[in-house]
């Protein structure tokens, strides 16, 4: 599977800049802790060192575990939340900040007790706690440590006689609250910012998902023509792959394949326009496909002047297609309407004619060449009168009688009829392929019959002889439905195809219109009863003639379960 496109340039990704909520992040401040602490631990065991020979036994000893005991917490600490990549515990982070207030009453006790200057570390670690503690704890460590620099000023018997102790717990009270209340403010504040990035991520993780997914095609280039963003769409609609082209020029290749394209996206990256509806035609595989296009424009947001065109294109075919469809249906239903008022009032004055022209042939003055115009004018007011019929049966063409119907035995019915018409050629058959479950449908079976016998027939009239004209059936899922058939939903297909000459250009322009027939003879009607029949089936018709056979398409949607039925 190929990697995924980068996300739009319209849409860049966040990069948030460095700022207290960072500085607060958990592990970040264990970090600093690890080299507060040994730099500390060193620090005292430099001074026991070089004042070896002044210290007390009691200071030297103390000095020499204090270094030894936190080299070997921070190593095992650093080991746990570095190396392992363990979480960071609530235990954890109470351990980080106990270890650090004994480290610090170590260091008070052996430079002086609570009147050293080291004391001050203590509001440091109070601070520290505040952070990364929640707010009990952080209490909770500034009582400890206050309980920490009493005993050891009980132990130095400096309680009474040094002032500045209270006023050194006062300070301890003081930064504890502040720090406590500081760090609560900027957690909640960070816990928002995570959720709102959160939810930006997912946000732009969707658009992401639906810009890769979508049907309709994304191009982005710059005032330069190079290639900032594709998705696999555009690829496809276009037939040439640009995920290799990105940050390249790309305006020469969309010409050469989509001219409209190219002239769109460079007039609106130069001239700043939209344009809200373009049409071209895109040559994909060697094809023509006609899209339509869509183009914007985005600034940067650091440099106004760098503008950015985006085209979104689709292929339009299938909409052209639809549309053809639905002028040639209004132009054809307004031709039936004229066409029967016209057929009405043909159809009786030429019965008269015919009834006039037996009546003189009857007579005994009449001469046998007379005789034989009037038989002339008889067989063409019969042909007339036939034409008129089916015309007119043409525009009564509807489905009346709805019921569910076995799609299969009705095309074999037909199929039957059509192979036993005196048009049959000598040695053309007629085969039925169809599955071994029926295909039921909601159809008026007469009218169903009706239009597979004529497509059928005009098969089997179109082959020359020893031909083969095949009847199939088959089921369609909506998913592999054409875009054009209006239902979507599972479909029944019935599918007639002949190995004929095909039908000529003028006849495909203009199949389904009455009285137009490739045919000598025929009415010019079979084939536009047949569309009429299967509209009225809410189905779709699809033809193909290629100079090498004609296939025609029914997709006819297939009968509803009932709710009822146990099966």
């Amino acid at each position: 599977m190929p990697p995924a496109p980068p996300a739009p340039p319209a849409v860049p990704s966040p990069r948030p800049d460095p700022s207290a909520l960072e500085l607060i992040e958990p592990r970040r401040i264990v970090r600093w802790i690890y080299v507060g602490r040994l730099s500390l631990a060193f620090a005292i065991f430099l001074a026991a060192v070089f004042a070896w020979l002044q210290a007390s036994r009691e200071n030297t000893l103390i000095a020499s575990l204090t270094f030894a005991g936190a080299m070997v917490f921070t190593v095992a600490s650093a080991l746990w939340s570095e190396i392992r990549q363990r979480p960071l515990r609530r235990t954890f982070m109470y351990l980080q900040c106990v270890v650090d207030l004994v480290l610090v009453t170590a260091v008070v006790h052996v430079t002086g007790g609570p009147s050293s200057t080291f004391a001050a570390l203590y509001v440091l670690v109070i601070a520290v706690s505040a952070l990364i503690l929640p707010l009990g704890g952080g209490f909770l460590i500034a009582i400890l440590g206050n309980v920490l620099y009493v005993a050891d000023a009980i132990v130095k018997v400096e309680l009474l006689e040094q002032r500045g102790v209270v006023l050194q717990l006062a300070v301890f009270a003081v930064v504890a609250v502040g720090s406590a209340l500081i760090a609560e403010r900027l957690r909640r504040a960070g816990l928002g910012t995570r959720e709102l990035a959160v939810e930006l991520n997912t946000v732009r993780m969707q658009a992401a998902e639906i810009l890769r997914t979508i049907e309709s095609g994304i191009l982005t280039v710059d005032e330069r023509g190079l290639l900032l963003y594709v998705n696999p769409a555009a690829s496809r609609l276009l037939g040439v792959s640009l995920d290799d082209r990105l940050g390249l020029p790309v305006l020469g290749t969309l010409a050469d394949c989509a001219p409209v394209l190219a002239e769109v996206l460079q007039r609106t990256a130069r001239s700043r326009v939209r344009v809200t509806r373009a049409e071209g035609v895109v040559t994909r595989d060697g094809y023509p496909v006609l899209v339509g296009v869509t183009t914007t424009f985005s600034e940067g947001a650091d440099e106004p002047s760098d503008v950015r065109a985006t085209a979104i294109f689709q292929d339009i075919s299938d909409q052209k297609r639809m549309e053809g469809l639905q002028l040639r249906t209004q132009r054809l239903e307004a031709v039936t309407t004229l066409g029967a008022s016209l057929a009405h009032e043909i159809k009786n004055p030429l019965a008269v004619i015919r009834s006039a022209v037996e009546q003189l042939a009857r007579r005994r003055t009449t001469d046998d060449d007379e005789r034989t115009l009037a038989g002339l004018i008889t067989r063409e007011s019969d042909r007339l009168a036939r034409i008129l019929s089916e015309f007119l049966d043409f525009t009564r063409v509807r489905a009346t009688r709805f019921a569910t119907v076995d799609a299969t035995a009705v095309a074999r019915h037909a199929a039957e009829l059509a192979a036993g018409h005196p048009d049959r050629a000598a040695g053309v058959t007629v085969e039925v392929s169809a599955p071994e479950a029926p295909l039921v449908i909601e159809a008026d079976e007469d009218l169903l019959h009706r239009a597979l016998f004529n497509l059928t027939l005009n098969a089997v009239q179109a082959v020359p002889p020893g031909g083969r004209v095949v009847v199939e059936l088959g089921r369609v899922d909506a998913g592999h439905l054409p875009a054009d058939v209006p239902l979507r939903a599972d479909h029944a297909l019935l599918r007639v195809a002949d190995n004929g000459p095909g039908l000529p250009d003028a006849v495909r322009e203009r199949i389904f219109e009455p009285f137009l027939t490739a045919r000598l003879g025929g009415t010019g009607l079979g084939l536009p009863i047949v569309h009429r029949a299967v509209e009225a089936h809410r189905g779709q018709v699809h033809y193909r003639s290629d100079g090498a056979g004609t296939r025609f398409d029914l997709y006819l949607p297939l009968a509803q379960p009932d709710p009822g039925d146990p099966r």
